[in-house]
C-alpha cells in the first residue's frame, strides 16, 4: 500500500473541535510536524477534512 506523508502548515486556532480532534488523530500537533501513514481510506478521509491546514505528499 502506498505511504503518504503528512506536514501541518497552519494552526489549529480558531478552528472547529472536529477538525482539531482530526489533526490530533493524525498524530499533528506543531506546524512544520511530519507524520507517515499509509494511505488508507480512513487517513485520506481525515486527510480531506482537514487539507486547508496541512499539505500532503506521496512516498514509496
Amino acid at each position: 500500500m502506498a505511504k503518504i506523508k503528512v506536514k501541518k502548515v497552519k494552526s489549529a486556532i480558531n478552528r472547529t473541535l472536529r477538525q482539531k480532534r482530526t489533526l490530533e488523530a493524525l498524530g499533528l500537533k506543531k506546524i512544520g510536524q511530519v507524520v507517515e501513514h499509509e494511505a488508507t481510506p480512513n487517513i485520506l478521509g481525515m486527510v480531506k477534512k482537514v487539507n486547508h491546514l496541512v499539505s500532503v505528499e506521496e512516498t514509496k
